[in-house]
């Protein structure tokens, strides 16, 4: 099915598969403002959290929200622009909301030049943080529309975020590769078997993104998944950024590849961090506009620390450095200090530090044996570990109780037990990491460990050195679903597929001071 969306077609396809209508006065939907890629709501929390959707001309946007989907006694909010500038999204930060509380909101848009023209409602809703010891589940996982495996309508589309919203998880943590800003989609893919992938296109995604539109078309052309939609206005979404975001594998020193035509790494950077904080519903930071690392509070329960590992790295060098420096930054010294504090102050049973990129998992940067993660073989701390080791130690001698580290980025669902008496660095305590991914990518592995912190292979679910890049349609999709028990504080964490069958589970008990 070699399908390609006229840029009217890309930019309503959302709105048409969310039943959107022409008003009875006017002759064609397009006379009224839609919305064109659906709702999203995200970085929720106990009195609210952040709407966003995206309209298709200059435009207010208009949000009601209530505590029953029949939106009886809803409350209308100030309206807000979307203009060309950002490419005709907005977001809206929701507040004074009660806690433990289902809330429905819906988006319409009114035309900035006919003020008595208003669009379709489309609604949505989330679940704000509970101020008491209830259960609470999420779901996570990382890596979309990577190595040229884009929507294909025969195999389901992104049949993944279907599986994931069957479990109705209080909110979905993304840990990264929203998008491939540097991987092409072609109308057609052959298989292994000589069967063909065939994907829907758009023109933007014929080649790497370079323009800033061409990375917002990215992150657009993922909203045309009807799965991915549907999750959206269903599950709120804590998101964080890796390296597809910009391209492969991206730090300053970054050598970009032939086809490239803008060759300044830091100008591509910038625009795809715009467009990646344009399409998102996140918190803005004042002291920091554009940052990305930020602490979540859902409850009594469950503190979430989203990190960033790509804006303040150093370059992707040898990662061999016997000191800390410059050259050995990942996290960098503000955003460790910032993490510190968090956890320290933190009085959630669980701490969860979502990790972008894997501990101890060797991630090569070629061509020039560079190290694109933390590790870089096995052996004392060098390098970017002295990071990690210094976050450990810390949790140790604080002490901060039950971390858990969640990642994506491999390709692949692992477990990993961290032990001491396993390790070259031995100065912490044991912790788990676990991996999920590809949502809806090719699927990779298993990588090589690195033995400095003492990681055990407790389950690993991955193709193998001679099956790489295996199709979604191979199966070999993976998520991660967290549940902390309300009454215990018991945390499940379970590694599934995108059939929905759980694949591997453990159960872990809090520890208290």
């Amino acid at each position: 099915m070699n399908i390609k969306f006229s840029r009217r077609r890309f930019l309503t396809t959302s709105a048409g598969a969310l039943g959107v209508v022409a008003m009875p006065s006017l002759s064609r939907a397009a006379d009224r403002p839609a919305v064109t890629h659906g709702v999203q709501s995200g970085d929720v929390t106990a009195d609210g959290g952040v709407v966003w959707a995206r309209t298709d001309r200059p435009a207010q946007m208009l949000v009601e929200v209530a505590t029953t989907d029949t939106f009886r006694n809803a409350r209308a909010l100030p309206p807000i622009a979307a203009l060309p500038e950002s490419d005709f999204t907005a977001k809206m930060l929701v507040e004074n909301l009660p806690a433990g509380q289902d809330i429905f909101y819906r988006v319409r848009f009114r035309d900035l030049a006919h003020s008595a023209v208003e669009g379709e409602a489309v609604t949505g809703r989330f679940r704000t943080a509970p101020a008491d010891r209830r259960d609470v589940s999420f779901v996570w996982g990382g890596d979309i529309a990577g190595q040229g495996w884009g929507i294909n309508p025969d195999d389901g589309g992104m049949v993944t975020f279907s599986a994931m919203r069957k479990h109705r998880p209080d909110f979905f943590l993304h840990s990264g590769d929203t998008i491939y800003a540097d991987g092409p989609i072609q109308a057609e893919v052959k298989l292994a078997d000589g069967k063909i992938w065939k994907n829907l296109t758009i023109p933007e995604k014929a080649k790497v993104a370079e323009t800033l539109d061409e990375y917002r078309a990215a992150h657009k052309y993922n909203l045309t998944d009807d799965n991915l939609r549907a999750f959206n206005a269903e599950v709120p979404i804590f998101v964080q950024w890796d390296d597809h975001e910009v391209t492969n594998n991206w730090s300053l020193s970054k050598e970009l590849p032939a086809a490239y035509k803008e060759r300044n790494i830091a100008l591509l950077a910038a625009r795809g961090a715009r467009a990646f904080h344009e399409m998102y519903p996140m918190r803005e930071s004042i002291s920091e506009p554009g940052r990305v690392y930020r602490r979540i509070s859902y409850g009594p329960h469950l503190d979430v620390f989203v990190l960033d590992e790509r804006s303040y790295r150093g370059a992707n060098g040898p990662n061999l450095e016997t000191e800390y420096g410059p050259a050995s930054y990942f996290l960098g010294p503000d955003q460790i200090t910032w993490l510190k504090r968090g956890l320290l102050d933190s009085r959630a049973t669980w701490k969860v530090i979502a990790s972008d990129m894997p501990l101890s998992l060797i991630v090569p940067d070629t061509p020039k044996g560079g190290s694109e993660a933390f590790a870089q073989g096995d052996g004392p701390v060098r390098g970017r570990e002295f990071e990690i080791a210094d976050i450990l130690r810390f949790i140790k001698t604080a002490p901060v109780r039950n971390t858990v580290w969640l990642t994506a980025d491999v390709h692949y669902a692992a477990a990993h037990y961290y032990d001491p008496n396993r390790a070259q660095f031995q100065d912490f305590e044991p912790f788990w990491e676990f991996v999920s991914g590809p949502l809806h990518a090719g699927t990779f592995g298993p990588n090589t460990l690195d033995n400095t912190f003492g990681p055990e292979v407790r389950f690993v679910k991955a193709p193998g050195k001679d099956s790489q890049n295996l199709p979604p349609s191979a199966g070999m999709q993976f998520f991660g679903h967290v549940r902390i028990d309300g009454a215990s504080g018991q945390m499940t964490v379970t590694l599934r597929d995108r059939a929905d069958v759980a694949l591997w589970s453990t159960t872990l008990d809090p520890k208290f001071v």
